[in-house]
């Protein structure tokens, strides 16, 4: 599963199929399987347990989907507006059309500062543009500091899951992914800890360049907010002397209020937390009379595809949180994991934007159950299996096709004759027509008894 493995994280379509990264996950003892179904039952089950709990939940996400709808239907003045409060600040904007104007822009900075260090925390955003791999280019090294992230790039594997990147690794794969790092302990959980705090602190302390996501940005002062559930996202931030933030352009949000509400539903829907453990707001760079920040502070953002879904059936896709609710109860993610995606962006929502945002992966819509759980654990109800169903519809101008030539032959008496199978055969594989033997896989065909109506009328059998 290795080369699968290494395409996820690419754009534009995988040069395997989905079908086969299907079978690949779905391969071997169920290792992946115990792994995955171990971590998604514990998040989905707490985000569940607190929704039952929580007055008023349904209100609640109700709102959170009122408002998210509203700040995408504002994006072009709300991101002036952040725009604007960053500047005034002390910091810079950059707004970058796609992954080589955002790549362009943060590696044109690191040289011009002389960077050869940095440090990162998790964002999805970089993995979507491959920042790590231009970076390399220009001669700068860029250590994952999220724990999880950390174990999959040692691990040459792009993160598995939105929350929790290396969810699917098992604690003997910690171990032998931190072995060659000079871990020397067992599956003890807090022992790799210590030697993951005690290898990547100097690193922190080390940097030239600080990189993180952002969660939501406010529109009303300038603010990034960035929640982890370690403290890496505030050393990150605040120890480099350059601190680079990068976000996809939906991410913004209009003032305080909105912000407190989806923070609230963040922690529950992500983690299954009341609150998320750590919440970093930052305003602009290190002030004069402020002894610690960064100098200087670097606001990338990034459309990367998305103004293409603006005004489309599909815009409420853009009012994702990046809680991961929708992964852990998935049926599907739950059997193939993550990078059978083929992309950084994985499960339901992963299945509607990658789509969306780049020209391939457009099978990626069929990887549903549509049973609607996605859109039941989504914070802010964005309908999934609908826009699953909007996905399938704007790409299925090929199946039309062979739909309407199946029609077409079954229209002449003589070519359906040709199809009837001879009684007892099950399943009648061999007589359907090669564009749709990929689809009766897995499928029981029906089991003819006796003769057909045709037969049987010929032989006067069939009275009136």
């Amino acid at each position: 599963m290795t080369d699968l493995v290494r395409e996820a994280g690419t754009r534009g379509a995988p040069a395997s199929s989905l079908r086969d990264r299907e079978r690949a996950a779905l391969a071997g003892s169920g290792h992946l399987q115990v792994a995955i179904r171990r971590s998604t039952d514990n998040m989905d089950g707490r985000w569940r347990g607190l929704r039952e709990s929580l007055p008023g939940a349904e209100e609640l996400r109700e709102a959170a989907r009122s408002l998210r709808s509203a700040a995408i239907t504002r994006l072009p003045e709300l991101l002036g507006q952040l725009a604007d409060n960053v500047e005034a600040a002390g910091g810079r904007v950059f707004f970058a059309a796609d992954a080589d104007e955002a790549t362009g822009y943060i590696t044109e900075l690191a040289q011009r500062r002389g960077a050869t260090r940095a440090v990162k925390a998790k964002s999805m955003v970089t993995e979507e543009i491959q920042l790590n791999a231009r970076l390399a280019e220009v001669g700068v090294t860029a250590v994952e500091t999220d724990l999880g992230e950390w174990a999959q790039q040692l691990d040459g594997e792009p993160p598995a899951h939105i929350l929790g990147p290396a969810l699917h690794k098992t604690q003997a794969d910690w171990v032998r992914v931190l072995r060659p790092e000079g871990y020397e302990g067992g599956e003890d959980p807090d022992a790799m800890c210590a030697f993951a705090r005690r290898t990547l602190r100097p690193r922190f302390l080390d940097a030239d360049l600080g990189i993180t996501g952002v969660n939501l940005a406010v529109a009303s002062t300038g603010t990034l907010v960035m929640v982890t559930n370690e403290g890496n996202g505030r050393l990150t931030s605040g120890a480099p002397p350059v601190h680079v933030a990068v976000m996809g352009m939906e991410r913004v949000v209009a003032d305080w209020p909105e912000v407190d509400l989806l923070l609230a539903l963040l922690g529950r829907a992500g983690s299954g937390v009341n609150f998320p453990t750590y919440v970093n707001c930052l305003t602009g760079p290190r002030r004069e009379s402020e002894l610690d920040g960064p100098e200087e502070l670097h606001l990338v953002i990034v459309d990367n595809g998305r103004s293409k879904i603006l005004g489309s059936p599909s815009q409420e896709a853009l009012n994702c949180i990046r809680c991961g609710a929708c992964l852990n109860a998935c049926p599907v993610f739950r059997q193939i994991g993550g990078h059978a995606y083929g992309d950084v962006y994985s499960g339901p929502i992963g299945a509607v934007i990658v789509p969306l945002l780049s020209d391939g992966n457009h099978e990626l819509s069929h990887a549903s159950s549509l049973c609607g759980a996605c859109w039941e654990a989504c914070p802010v109800k964005i309908p999934l299996h609908e826009l699953l169903l909007e996905g399938r519809a704007q790409h299925a101008g090929s199946e039309r096709a062979l739909w309407r030539a199946w029609a077409r032959a079954w229209s002449s008496p003589r070519a359906f004759a040709l199809t009837g199978a001879p009684a007892g055969l099950r399943p009648p594989q061999a007589l359907v027509p090669p564009p749709f033997r990929e689809w009766a896989k897995g499928r029981t065909l029906p089991r003819r008894e006796g003769s057909t109506f045709r037969t049987r009328w010929a032989r006067g059998e069939v009275l009136d």
